[in-house]
């Protein structure tokens, strides 16, 4: 049976209903309102969501968010990032985000825009190759289980165990067998991950098929992005409806309160990076922990007996710039 996860009032995604308020201009003077009204019934909302979503009122109104606000909303979303690793760090949290969905529909990209403000030594980025004879062998979560995170850390999984779910059920590179176990196992192993104290989040990249065409075609132009397209990915275009199926199953069965799914609408890549980020960081319970300002002390002078060897007795990068 599918589990159906309802906030308190009624809705099924708290966060989405923030971000719908805070960006429908036509309900903006109707919901301050209400919220007079109801001001003394109203709870304060959490520190976390307060510092996500202050500034999405920008981008009322408008369809293209413009670069100019992209980049700076990105800016503002990335320095809570740097703090919220800082909090992990300190308390020994453990966080693990699944990334998933068609190909094409901006996984990477968003990960990139997650990791590259972090101390890449407490975050890490998994993304497992076809498995090896050895690993065929074996318990079908082991090999991910070696890539899980230790106390502090922040593990981000570019596609996941949920490949039996997905390209190995649709391709047939499992048997049926083996995909029924996943299933009924899958969601055992996840409350198992939840019950030892870890942070579990599980993202769904949703993307049209219009907008993946567009993506697959830009990408068999551009000699930078050529490797992207692979040959699974020009199969997938022929099975997309099989692969809708097989989405549609594995919520069904894995769509659990522990771990639910967060879908990300994704034929916008910038909105859909902001939108991901801000919900990632409204889901951890972090606090500022940002180390005050250092004040260096003097550079001690070079000794006066130092003498540095002659330049010619180098090699040197050419200046070509």
């Amino acid at each position: 049976m599918k589990a159906k996860l309802k906030h308190k009032n009624g809705s099924t995604n708290a966060i989405a209903d923030h971000y719908v308020l805070q960006t429908d201009p036509d309900k903006k003077k109707k919901k301050k309102i209400k919220k007079k009204d109801k001001k003394k019934q109203k709870a304060e909302p959490q520190e976390t969501e307060r510092r996500v979503f202050h500034h999405i009122s920008e981008a009322e109104g408008s369809s293209k968010l413009s670069n100019k606000f992209y980049e700076k909303e990105l800016a503002r979303l990335q320095v809570e990032l740097v703090k919220m690793q800082y909090w992990v760090k300190h308390t020994g949290t453990r966080i693990v985000i699944i990334f998933e969905g068609r190909d094409a529909a901006g996984k990477g990209g968003t990960i990139k825009r997650i990791t590259e403000p972090l101390n890449p030594r407490g975050c890490r980025v998994v993304a497992l190759g076809t498995p090896s004879d050895r690993e065929k062998t074996e318990w079908y979560f082991q090999r991910y289980v070696a890539h899980l995170p230790a106390a502090g850390e922040i593990v981000c999984f570019d596609r996941s165990w949920y490949n039996r779910a997905g390209v190995e059920h649709v391709m047939g590179f499992c048997t049926d067998a083996q995909y029924q176990e996943f299933m009924q196992t899958c969601p055992e192993f996840e409350r198992m991950l939840v019950r030892s104290g870890m942070i579990l989040l599980k993202y769904w990249f949703s993307v049209s098929d219009e907008e993946q065409e567009r993506r697959f075609q830009s990408r068999t132009t551009d000699p930078a992005r050529r490797w992207k397209l692979s040959p699974m990915d020009i199969e997938s275009r022929n099975r997309w409806v099989e692969y809708s199926q097989a989405k549609d199953v594995m919520f069904a069965h894995t769509n659990i309160p522990e771990a639910p799914w967060f879908t990300v609408e994704a034929d916008d890549k910038k909105r859909a990076r902001l939108n991901c980020i801000s919900h990632f960081l409204s889901k951890i319970p972090y606090v500022d922990m940002t180390p005050e300002p250092l004040e260096l002390p003097p550079r001690k002078k070079a000794p006066k007996d130092y003498v540095r060897p002659p330049r010619n007795e180098q090699f040197f990068v050419p200046e070509i710039y």
